[in-house]
């Protein structure tokens, strides 16, 4: 490898493949006082040679481009070099200029062009373009501070000579993950965390040795692409509101900068690969939760930086008159079908995938990436199967959350291609109506428990497609889950007109905090069994962080603009909610030690099925929506030793206690119980000692609105 200040590196072997050597990459031309030549067409963006920098940049329409280079911080160029037309092939301009060091200059392009908005042609030579391909973003390092204000948004050349020595990324199955949503900033930032860094990559950093305690086994993190969070900034009741979450991407192939402890200049995303290296060391998979189906330029009212000076028409998703089609709900939707932006997907992830050896991705509002580019659903969209069947991608997690703001919901029916992975929103959904006492869900909750086998079949890979989880970043924590019935977003400023109203929540009698103990033990009983049937259903599990210690937001289901309290993790529940802690911990280990209910096992060796439901008579397997109870019992053989794994799960939904016909055991065999979430003590609740477990054969008493898990011996 070779590069100038060890940038982005030029491969000498693939120079010499392309029939250079590069001693003979010598000056054809001056410009502006510049040496330059032409320059490599095939690599997008900004690439750093041992004598020079390569800038290659595409647009269909456009007839003219500029190079742009600044000195850091100044909002004027101190050079522009106009592309000669002779650099230009196809719809590619490229070209080497010489003698530049990557640590003296900043740059963006200008490109001249038709402007015909009817026809969505947008050019316009006097703005400054963003790179698409930029690997990091000026500007954005302070968090809170608007980059257009300070002249715009501009690339540098990145190093890339992060040192992965001998990492291997975990790569588990997908029933074998414990997924852990979290995000960066608020993870650490709240004065309780006790990091160094909080809200940084390091901050989360210094939390793995938490999160192996607890048993996750892969981060997903809300998005860390470079993102504008001064994106409608604004006051509300004197706090200030700023695009927190982050979906709304200005760089695609650029980490968020303000998200590093540290200025990063030219050596971007080191400390993000250094947490993403700890985290395997550890055994913990990284999953990206990334955002194609809009960015950050907005509608026709919204900033213009990129795409929109580059290729309008091509980039988004236009009407006939050339307005947004507005699918994302965000202003813009991206044209992912079109061959272009197709192949700028791919290359990103790509990119993610071999630069930061990302385990996953989860993609937001996925079902717009099988649109065509008249916003008509596709049937085989040609972005999906791409990226299910590209090498580099292979052993990636491809996650979609298969709806979108247009009203297109496919879960269930998202183009797979016996590939991809799905957010279950009907997990969700059934289980939350189920576990608060909507009894007559029963049929439905069976069927999410067992994996959903009416959704993932064909196409699909089974229970592997179902990401379940009952709390995410959108809606309700855990805690909230149980403690309001309405949502409170009026800090948000929308007059409590945003976020679902469709919360399927339930208030155990009191809205919000109260000092009443039985609501409160109430409360807690419904956490846990929420957190036993999740670890306790054949799929992938996924939870929102801090729902392990019962972290709040208030009752805000949409806290999208809090950057405060209400969104960051206040670690000091953490101690005053222990017990609650304890309990994921063990329901994690539990699943974790239990093949059967995983579904990686072989068949029985006593006869009985995989996954069998059972009522309170358990000869009677037909769960009606007059239902009261479910129960569920796991049984194979455990690959590694042969033996038995025999596992019942008893749900009662109903607010009276419910006698329970268990299913009959071979010979000598016992039922023993090591879960009873009706036992507020920690000792009663869960029994890790096999020996100290009470043990029957035949029934048992189950308390109203509680959850018992029993092992079959």
């Amino acid at each position: 490898m070779t590069a100038n200040e060890s940038g982005e590196f030029m491969d000498k072997n693939k120079l010499k493949v392309l029939g250079i050597e590069e001693k003979n990459l010598i000056p054809l031309d001056e410009i502006n006082g510049f040496r330059v030549r032409p320059g490599f067409y095939e690599n997008n963006g900004a690439t750093a040679l041992s004598n020079g920098v390569n800038f290659t940049f595409h647009s269909q329409n456009a007839t003219s481009c500029e190079l742009l280079l600044y000195h850091r911080g100044e909002a004027e160029p101190y050079a522009v070099l106009p592309f000669p037309e002779n650099y230009r092939i196809g719809k590619v301009y490229s070209m080497i200029v010489f003698d530049l060091k990557i640590t003296e200059f900043e740059y963006a392009f200008r490109l001249d062009g038709p402007y015909n908005p009817k026809r969505g042609l947008l050019f316009d030579k006097t703005k400054p373009l963003l790179d698409p391909y930029a690997k990091a973003v000026t500007g954005q390092s302070e968090w809170g501070v608007n980059p257009m204000e300070g002249g715009g948004y501009r690339a540098r050349v990145v190093v890339n000579d992060f040192d992965w020595g001998k990492d291997r990324q975990p790569l588990a199955a997908m029933q074998d993950l414990i997924i852990y949503e979290l995000h960066v900033r608020g993870f650490t930032k709240h004065h309780s965390s006790g990091v160094k860094y909080p809200g940084t990559f390091a901050g989360l950093k210094e939390k793995i040795p938490y999160l192996k305690d607890l048993g996750i086994t892969a981060v997903e993190l809300m998005p860390i692409f470079e993102f504008d969070e001064t994106q409608g900034k604004r006051v509300v009741n004197g706090r200030e509101l700023l695009d927190y979450w982050g979906y709304n991407t200005v760089g695609f192939f650029a980490p968020n900068t303000s998200y590093a402890a540290k200025v990063e200049y030219n050596r971007e995303g080191i400390e993000l690969k250094s947490l993403v290296k700890e985290l395997h060391k550890n055994g913990i998979e990284v999953i990206l939760d990334v955002v194609f189906n809009h960015t950050a330029e907005g509608n026709e009212k919204g900033p213009f930086f990129s795409f929109k000076g580059i290729d309008n028409n091509i980039y988004y998703m236009l009407t006939p008159d050339g307005q947004y089609y507005n699918f994302s709900g965000c202003g813009n939707s991206l044209n992912c079908n079109h061959p272009i932006v197709q192949q700028m997907i791919l290359d990103c992830l790509r990119y993610w995938t071999i630069t930061y050896r990302i385990d996953g991705f989860r993609f937001d509002l996925a079902s717009i990436l099988g649109r065509n580019e008249d916003g008509s659903p596709m049937k085989q969209p040609p972005l999906l199967r791409n990226l299910a069947a590209d090498p580099i991608l292979g052993d990636v997690k491809l996650i979609a959350e298969a709806w979108d703001a247009g009203g297109l919901y496919q879960v269930g029916s998202f183009p797979a291609w016996n590939r991809w992975a799905e957010w279950n929103g009907k997990y969700r959904d059934d289980l939350r109506s189920f576990l608060k006492g909507d009894y007559w869900f029963a049929p439905e909750a069976a069927k999410r428990i067992a994996g959903s086998p009416d959704l993932y079949t064909g196409q699909y890979r089974g229970y592997n497609s179902s990401i379940n989880f009952l709390t995410c970043h959108d809606g309700f924590s855990l805690y909230d889950l149980y403690a309001y019935n309405e949502k409170h977003n009026w800090e948000n400023g929308w007059d409590n007109t945003d976020g679902a109203n469709d919360n399927r929540s339930w208030n155990c009698g009191v809205e919000g905090e109260t000092d009443d103990p039985e609501v409160l033990a109430l409360r807690r009983k419904l956490i846990k069994n929420a957190c036993a049937v999740l670890m306790c259903s054949r799929g992938t599990p996924m939870f929102l962080a801090g729902d392990e210690f019962c972290n709040t937001r208030f009752g805000n289901n949409n806290p999208y603009c809090q950057d405060n309290e209400t969104s960051w993790l206040n670690w000091d529940l953490l101690e005053k909610n222990r017990d609650i802690y304890e309990f994921f911990r063990f329901m994690i280990a539990f699943r974790m030690e239990h093949p059967a209910i995983r579904g990686n096992i072989l068949p029985s060796s006593i006869g009985y099925p995989a996954i069998s439901f059972h009522t309170q008579k358990a000869q009677c397997t037909e769960i009606t929506s007059e239902s009261t109870y479910i129960g569920i019992r796991f049984s194979g053989r455990i690959m590694e030793t042969q033996q038995e794994d025999l596992v019942y799960v008893a749900i009662n939904v109903f607010w009276e206690e419910q006698e329970i016909e268990l299913p009959t055991l071979p010979g000598f065999w016992q039922w023993y119980v090591c879960v009873d979430t009706s036992e507020e003590d920690m000792e009663k609740c869960v029994v890790r000692d096999y020996q100290k477990m009470r043990h029957t054969r035949k029934h048992i008493r189950i308390a109203p609105r509680s959850v018992m898990v029993l092992l079959g011996m």
